[in-house]
């Protein structure tokens, strides 16, 4: 049986297209969804809207705060105490895009280097690879390439969105903040990813951040089914199909991590 479908709170309804953190490291510039999406959206048909996925992979060091970056935008939980990712985990959060159903299935992937193995084969399939530093520990800006890099490798060229993703912003100071988001910027830039600066303890740019990741994934992914059918108008219904329910993923993440 299905879920019923639960309304997703007002937080989580975009209407309107989410701003970029900085503009000098930034996707798109754009201050709205593109035409044919809204378009395509007013015509939707609600009685066969498809619910769409889109597969986030969070990858980086240890201790970063990837597990802490997820807790507070799905659970809106800060936890001191620091439990290391064993293997992978996974959340699945909801929101609303332009009166389509969307979600986040977030992959919480081990920043140990023993995990790797299991952790790789995860991001696999993943439409948005966000990668995570430290911003009171710059030595963990400098591996970010490597994290990205293995990523990469184990999806098509061009498939997946990129982020480069500074937290713990409560730990710095403006000065030092300022100086460490200038060598960020420009590694993302390298890195063809847009960045932000968020701290998962007071939550700021935690929502904003991840409101601009599910706008960013909707839009990409209703424009290319659009291209598929002839821009002739993609159908909500087959925009992004759930190829395995809840269930069956969880069942999955269960027998393969440690």
């Amino acid at each position: 049986m299905k879920p019923p479908f639960l309304p997703v709170g007002r937080d989580r309804t975009l209407t309107c297209f989410p701003k970029a953190y900085s503009p000098e490291a930034c996707l798109q510039f754009k201050d709205g969804f593109h035409e044919q999406v809204r378009l395509t959206c007013q015509r939707k048909n609600t009685n066969t809207s498809g619910l769409g996925v889109c597969k986030v992979v969070i990858v980086g060091d240890l201790c970063v705060g990837k597990t802490s970056l997820i807790n507070r935008f799905c659970k809106n939980a800060f936890d001191r105490s620091y439990k290391a990712t064993i293997g992978v985990d996974f959340e699945i959060e909801r929101f609303e895009v332009l009166g389509i159903p969307y979600s986040l299935q977030i992959w919480d992937t081990a920043g140990q280097e023993k995990f790797k193995c299991i952790a790789s084969a995860y991001y696999r399939g993943a439409e948005v690879i966000v990668t995570v530093f430290d911003l009171a520990d710059i030595q963990t800006l400098g591996h970010t390439k490597q994290w990205l890099e293995d990523a990469l490798n184990e999806n098509s060229p061009g498939s997946s969105f990129i982020f480069l993703v500074g937290t713990k912003k409560d730990l710095v100071s403006e000065a030092e903040c300022r100086r460490t988001e200038a060598d960020a910027i420009k590694m993302a830039n390298e890195m063809e990813a847009e960045y932000w600066s968020v701290s998962s303890k007071t939550g700021e740019n935690v929502q904003a951040f991840f409101s601009r990741v599910a706008a960013l994934a909707f839009e990409k992914s209703l424009l290319m089914e659009w291209e598929k059918n002839g821009r002739q108008g993609a159908r909500i219904g087959s925009l992004i199909k759930i190829e395995r329910n809840s269930s069956e993923i969880s069942d999955q993440s269960k027998s393969n991590c440690c």
